[in-house]
């Protein structure tokens, strides 16, 4: 909480006009740590959802698990290219900075999780432990939408939850399921919480 400077006889008085712009200062700073991240496009979580439906098809019909990974990685250099481009359209039409507080936060928050499941695709994958990615995947993403989810509308770490829940069940499922979980995850739950954040905050 602020303190308010005890007078002290014999100072000069405060100017009011500086004691106006200090209270101001902070009130935008206030304001700034309170405020929500709402450049989350729901647009953009519709076609990513649609293009990891047609990843998941294209990847079941690989024969073998170096080309089934490539299906995959591709999609994942598709959907952020598609994430980035809808980010910064839904931020720039509602006029919200991208390098804002809320913005800068979300992404700092969103972040490490991704780039933690990067490495653990590599390790992944030098252990030949493939069946492990489709659940490691949606583990690890949906921790980084809930973390930085916390910084954004309510409906966007719900989302990161459900990932959480889905992936969870991934690790412990036959490793055949792999391609149909990442279908549900990264294709229905973006589709369906993709409508529903465009219906209630502005696209």
């Amino acid at each position: 909480m602020r303190q308010t400077r005890p007078f002290r006889p014999g100072e000069p008085p405060v100017a009011l006009h500086e004691k106006a712009a200090e209270n101001l200062d902070f009130i935008r700073d206030t304001m700034a740590r309170s405020a929500t991240f709402t450049g989350v496009s729901g647009w953009g979580g519709v076609a990513m959802g649609a293009t990891a439906v047609l990843a998941a098809y294209l990847a079941h019909q690989q024969p073998n698990t170096d080309r089934w990974l490539l299906v995959w990685l591709g999609e994942a250099g598709i959907a952020a290219l598609i994430g980035a481009a809808a980010i910064f359209w839904k931020a720039s039409s509602t006029g919200v900075p991208l390098g804002s507080g809320p913005g800068r936060r979300f992404a700092l928050s969103y972040a490490p999780p991704v780039l933690v499941g990067a490495l653990l695709t590599a390790g992944i994958y030098r252990a030949e432990a493939l069946a492990l990615l489709p659940g490691v995947w949606l583990v690890m993403y949906g921790t980084g939408v809930i973390s930085g989810g916390a910084f954004s509308v309510r409906i966007v770490p719900v989302m990161g939850a459900c990932f959480v829940a889905l992936g969870a069940v991934a690790l412990f499922s036959p490793a055949a399921w792999g391609d149909l979980f990442m279908a549900l995850g990264f294709g229905a739950l973006h589709i369906g919480f993709g409508l529903a954040i465009a219906w209630r905050h502005g696209g």
